[in-house]
């Protein structure tokens, strides 16, 4: 995303920058960058800097001297890397900030409303292909969760029939077993039914 938006905007640099929903900061996630120091990991609340108010205000930013203006808070490392003329745009999944993408000019440059119409485009195809991903791993995970809960629920349940424990013991047992053998329940529960089905069910 990020290569393809600086070849398009004929910008030096294009960085795009994720909210985290749980803390409410804007995280770098991409750059095709290559200074170490701009790779560096970096993070600005909503509403600091121009990242965090474009995307509290779900706005288009244009900046048309960064090493300047005083809501840049970057000015060192805007200098040494030459940067000049921001655009900075949210991007948007139905009215959703998923984050921010900025693009950087070596020379100042006066972004038209045909540039913040690219570049905005850009950003939220980008966030629509971002959010869909991060649906796709949570429904894995929920999957995955709810495997492992059926199987420690069976697995808890032949403990219960083989050892005439009850149900909180058997589960304790199993959790003594995963920690002392530094495993997950979800294989401490395989083992025990794997045993089980080649006993052949005794």
């Amino acid at each position: 995303i990020v290569t393809l938006t600086a070849n398009v905007m004929k910008a030096k640099i294009c960085a795009l920058w994720l909210l985290d929903t749980n803390t409410h900061e804007l995280k770098i996630r991409a750059t095709q960058a290559m200074s170490e120091e701009y790779l560096q990991e970096r993070s600005l609340k909503l509403g600091e800097g121009i990242v965090g108010l474009v995307a509290k205000e779900k706005k288009p930013m244009v900046i048309e001297d960064v090493q300047k203006d005083d809501r840049y808070q970057e000015k060192k490392l805007a200098k040494k890397e030459g940067f000049v003329s921001m655009l900075s745009v949210p991007m948007l999944v139905k009215d959703k900030v998923m984050g921010v993408i900025n693009v950087y000019t070596v020379e100042k440059y006066d972004f038209t409303k045909a540039d913040i119409d690219l570049l905005s485009a850009s950003a939220n195809q980008a966030a629509v292909a971002i959010h869909n991903t991060e649906l796709i791993v949570e429904t894995k995970v929920i999957q995955e969760e709810l495997e492992t809960r059926k199987k420690v629920e069976r697995a808890k349940g032949i403990l219960m029939k083989q050892q005439g424990l009850p149900e909180a013991e058997a589960y304790k047992l199993m959790r003594k077993s995963s920690m002392d053998r530094r495993v997950s329940m979800k294989e401490i529960a395989d083992a025990i039914v794997l045993s089980y089905e080649i006993s052949g069910g005794k």
